[in-house]
This record gives C-alpha cells, sequence and structure tokens, in this order.
C-alpha cells in the first residue's frame, strides 16, 4: 500500500480498505454513517474483513443512479437519528456524491439549493463540513479527490457543489474492489475517467501540473481499460485503471468542458436513468471534433494521439472505435432519449459549471448541433 498526499490523503494499493478502521480512528470518527448502495451490498463487499466493525453503524443503501435532494435529505435524517459524526462512502461517484451532500448538510444550515456553485453556494461552504471518507469500488469518477457532487434537486435541475471542503478527509483506493465489476461497468466507468484526463487537459485554464496528472492518467487507461475489460480479475490492469481513474479526479481543478456540461444536464433527465460514464464516452468523440478546430487545442489533442502510439488515425475516430469494442452505443435515442428534450438539454448546459472551460466557446445552437449528431 502506498500514502498519496494530494488534495487529501490517499491511501493506494491491493488491501487498502483494510485500513479503514485506523484511519476513521486518526479522524476522531466514532460512529459513522455508511452510505453504499444495494449493489454493492449484494456484491458482498460490505462484509469485507476490513469493514467488519461497519456492522454496527447504520446503512443508507438507497442511492440514485444520479444522487437526488430527497436521498441527501433520507441520508440526513438516518445520520442525525444515529447521533453520527462521520462518513464513509463505499461505491461509485453516485454514493460518494451523495455523501458529500450529507456531510455537507449534517453541518450546514438551509435548503441544499443555498449551496450550488452557480448559486453562490461556493463561498457558503465552510471548513466545518462533517468528515468524510470516500472508498471507490468503481475506477470511474475520481470523486473519491474531487471537490464537486453533482446532485439533482427535486425540481429537476443537476446543479453542482463545488469547494475544497467538499474533498473527502481521506480516500481509500483498493483495486481489490473492482474485481468484480462486470464488463460493462468497467467500460462506462472507465470511459468516464478517460474523458475526464481528456477534457482537464485541453481546458484553456493555466496549470501544468494538472495537465502532466492528466496526461499521465490518460496513458495508464488507454493502455488498462481494454485489458480490465476483457479480463476483470487482472490485478495489475485494475490496479493502472484505478491510478488513471484516481488522476483524472486529481485535475478536476482545471476545469470540464462541454462533454461534462451537457452529461450533468443529460443526467438531470427524470424520463430516463442515464449512467454519467455512458453519456461522456457517448459525447467525448464529437465534442473533440468541434474542438480540435482550436489551434492550441489542435496541439495538445497531437499530443494525446502520440501517447496513445495512434498512427493514421485520429484520437475521435480512435475513441470512436474504442466505443464500439466496449460496447458502448453510439445513439442517446437507444438511452430512451427524445429530441424533445434538446432545447432543455442545451440550456441547462449553458448554465452547467463545466460550460465555462470549454477551449472553445459554444453557443445554443452549437451544443444542439452536438446532441443532434449523437441521436
Amino acid at each position: 500500500m502506498h500514502t498519496i498526499t494530494y488534495l487529501t490523503n490517499i491511501s493506494f494499493g491491493l488491501g487498502a480498505s483494510d485500513t479503514l478502521t485506523d484511519i476513521l480512528r486518526e479522524l476522531g470518527v466514532s460512529r459513522p454513517l455508511v452510505i453504499s448502495d444495494h449493489g454493492i451490498k449484494a456484491a458482498g463487499l460490505l462484509d469485507r474483513p476490513g469493514f467488519a466493525f461497519l456492522k454496527a453503524a447504520p446503512v443508507f443503501l438507497d442511492v440514485p443512479t444520479n444522487p437526488t435532494e430527497s436521498a441527501v435529505a433520507a441520508g440526513l435524517e438516518l445520520y442525525r437519528q444515529g447521533g453520527c459524526d462521520g462518513v464513509v462512502a463505499i461505491g461509485g461517484g453516485s454514493p460518494i456524491d451523495l455523501a458529500k451532500g450529507v456531510a455537507l448538510l449534517a453541518t450546514h444550515d438551509g435548503e441544499l439549493e443555498r449551496y450550488a456553485a452557480i448559486l453562490g453556494g461556493v463561498a457558503r461552504i465552510t471548513s466545518a463540513v462533517a468528515p468524510l471518507v470516500a472508498i471507490p469500488t468503481t475506477a470511474g469518477t475520481g470523486s473519491e479527490v474531487g471537490r464537486a457532487a453533482l446532485i439533482t434537486l427535486d425540481d429537476g435541475r443537476k446543479l453542482g457543489f463545488i469547494s475544497p471542503f467538499l474533498i473527502p478527509r481521506r480516500a481509500v483506493c483498493d483495486p481489490a474492489l473492482t474485481m468484480g465489476l462486470p464488463p460493462a461497468l468497467t467500460a462506462s466507468t472507465g470511459l468516464d475517467a478517460l474523458s475526464h484526463c481528456i477534457e482537464t487537459y485541453l481546458s484553456p485554464r493555466y496549470n501544468p501540473p494538472a495537465e502532466a496528472i492528466a496526461t499521465d492518467g490518460f496513458k495508464r487507461i488507454w493502455k488498462a481499460l481494454p485489458v480490465a475489460y476483457a479480463d476483470g480479475a487482472n490485478a495489475e490492469a485494475r490496479t493502472e485503471l484505478m491510478m488513471g481513474a484516481l488522476e483524472g479526479g486529481m485535475t478536476f481543478q482545471k476545469g470540464l468542458g462541454a462533454v461534462h456540461a451537457l452529461s450533468h444536464a443529460l443526467g438531470g433527465l427524470k424520463e430516463a436513468k442515464l449512467h454519467h460514464g455512458t453519456l461522456n464516452a457517448i459525447l467525448m468523440p464529437t465534442v473533440l471534433r468541434w474542438n480540435v478546430e482550436v489551434e492550441a487545442v489542435a496541439k495538445k489533442v497531437s499530443h494525446l494521439e502520440s501517447l496513445a502510439g495512434l498512427e493514421g488515425t485520429t484520437l475521435a475516430d480512435a475513441l470512436d472505435d474504442l466505443n464500439r469494442r466496449l460496447r458502448i452505443t453510439p445513439r442517446l435515442s437507444e438511452l430512451g432519449v427524445t429530441r424533445q428534450v434538446i432545447d432543455w438539454v442545451c440550456e441547462r448546459a449553458l448554465a452547467d459549471h463545466s460550460h465555462p472551460t470549454n477551449p472553445r466557446p459554444l453557443t445554443k445552437q452549437d451544443y444542439a448541433a452536438i446532441l443532434e449528431s449523437v441521436f
């Protein structure tokens, strides 16, 4: 196991999850609320020897695919009923983001909306956020080291809650927890992580250290994802994939772009349950073709193509091919999305916190054209 200090303290390596008891003791947490989901419980991950002490803790499992305000309220009620003094999130990005919402409202008054980034909430979030330990069971979202949580409010808006105080106090990244992940989920979460590395690298914000981390994560994921997809028990591939996903999360400080602006908006649709990673995978090649028209982006994309060992093809085309090999549908319509929502989605993409850091300024009409191309 290795200890990494970057944004937060990260325990990384096979068996890292066995240190959870010591970590909670160090943080002074004696009564944690455990937030996970029914799939994680059914897979037996909560029964691991390192999690034995959690059997006496209250457990919240009703986590939606896209975390909601009502689920945060339900988790918060259990937190208060249990007299909890911290949160442990075990799962993918949804449990971790939901846990951030609970940890926030456990110590901050008012409605959740008050703390949304686009509504001036960043300055309202203080260091009083309850201690949170994040243990990812997928190699995808990077939420375990991210400063943001994406939560859909009761009125349908999917908003970002952003603050350095929302970064979990500790991240525990154990590739062993991803060994049983099905191929389809390995693909969608891995492509989510890949999109983080690509979008943050292409963001126009000046942050060379973050760019170096993003390109390293890109290399690792590009090589390891097909291997982990084909052989989920390959420890080396799982470790590389988890490190790449972690690095993608480390670079969020640089900002994302149009892929995430659109996927955040699409994720707020009540009529369809859309996986965030799948949406990013579908959108990434098309958005890349739009952004590469910017000279600075073209140079960076050329560098990524070199890192991926691509010859005679573009990164966008290679991503299309990777999606096909990993059986990602190329069409939103196959996921139940209809053209009637395009206007609604575009409006919300323009208001999303990822929109300003897309390297090419995009209009509502541009977003509509991007969506049309992947219907």
